[in-house]
């Protein structure tokens, strides 16, 4: 087993630890989903966020994109919304005689993509190749997006009126789901008395720079996983796909960002190695969105996967 990684691991060597901090400090009583949403980012992943409007998922997208010091952009999904106003499209200047690509919201480094399900199906997988590939492929021509580059999507509940459910290969892009929920009451209390967390967030200023996150990742993608543990993903993997419970199983690229969330957990506990723990963490967060019941077809609820942990036994 390799040695501790001293210097990303060291007490003096926590950044991230102050975007945590001040990140609580806005999204109030979410310390959870907090670091679930920071654990997705360092693995490299995109983030989806399901609740009831009003519930701070604006707010915690505004709240990142400033700590993180990443260029961030907004689209505002609607039912007619096209997907060229999202990649981008070419204009004829008259002065050049030629046509100019004018790039669309998707050439950030951090997309909000506010209320993704209000959008169509043919809008919502304009941004498939942009989450899969790093890419857009608008008229014939392939525009590479900037790095870092993440998609962070709020949905509101699938019963609300005006949605369209998410395709299950655009699911599959986000690397986790989420769900913040109420506020405790001391949290809503705060809340009220100050006025509300959106202006608060906007006016952060940034602890890293973008330069820096990418550098983040790679010691992520440095945090040891063991013969074992990976047995024990692998088991998780496949327990999902012989289950009564599931119509379908987690695919490879689930078990893959399953492992890439796993690191990303035990790093910002501050350990070089990933144990049994980090897996189970993350695992509602990975799972919940990817797999469906057998009964009904609805998203995985948290008592299944609750139940696939119990069953699946610890190396």
């Amino acid at each position: 087993m390799p040695g501790p990684l001293s210097s990303p691991f060291s007490p003096q060597a926590r950044p991230f630890d102050a975007v945590l901090a001040r990140a609580e400090q806005i999204i109030l009583g979410k310390p959870a989903q907090i670091r679930l949403a920071a654990a997705c980012m360092l693995a490299g992943g995109h983030l989806l966020i399901e609740d009831l409007p009003g519930m701070g998922k604006t707010t915690l997208a505004h709240t990142l994109a400033h700590l993180l010091g990443l260029r961030f952009s907004r689209i505002q999904f609607t039912s007619d919304l096209l997907p060229a106003d999202i990649t981008g499209v070419s204009i004829f200047d008259r002065e050049r005689n030629d046509f100019r690509f004018i790039p669309g919201p998707v050439f950030a480094q951090l997309v909000l993509a506010d209320e993704i399900n209000r959008a169509t199906p043919k809008t919502q997988s304009a941004l498939l190749e942009a989450m899969e590939e790093g890419q857009v492929t608008s008229e014939g021509e392939t525009r590479t997006l900037p790095t870092p580059f993440f998609v962070i999507a709020t949905q509101n509940p699938a019963h609300q009126i005006g949605t369209f459910p998410l395709p299950e290969s655009q699911l599959d892009r986000f690397l986790m789901r989420l769900e913040l929920g109420y506020p405790d009451r001391s949290a809503e209390r705060t809340l009220l008395a100050s006025g509300g967390r959106r202006r608060e967030a906007e006016e952060q200023l940034a602890l890293l720079t973008p330069d820096e996150l990418p550098a983040l990742q790679r010691e992520v993608e440095a945090v040891h996983v063991a013969e074992p543990l990976i047995d024990y993903v692998q088991a998780l993997v496949e327990a999902t796909r012989h289950s009564p419970t599931f119509q379908h199983g987690l695919s490879p690229r689930a078990g893959l960002g399953l492992l890439a969330a796993a690191r990303a957990w035990a790093w910002l506990a501050g350990r070089d190695m990933v144990i049994p723990d980090d897996v189970q963490a993350v695992l509602p967060a990975v799972a919940r969105h990817r797999l469906r019941s057998a009964q009904g077809g609805s998203a995985a609820t948290a008592e299944d996967i609750a139940a696939l942990i119990r069953s699946v036994a610890i190396p």
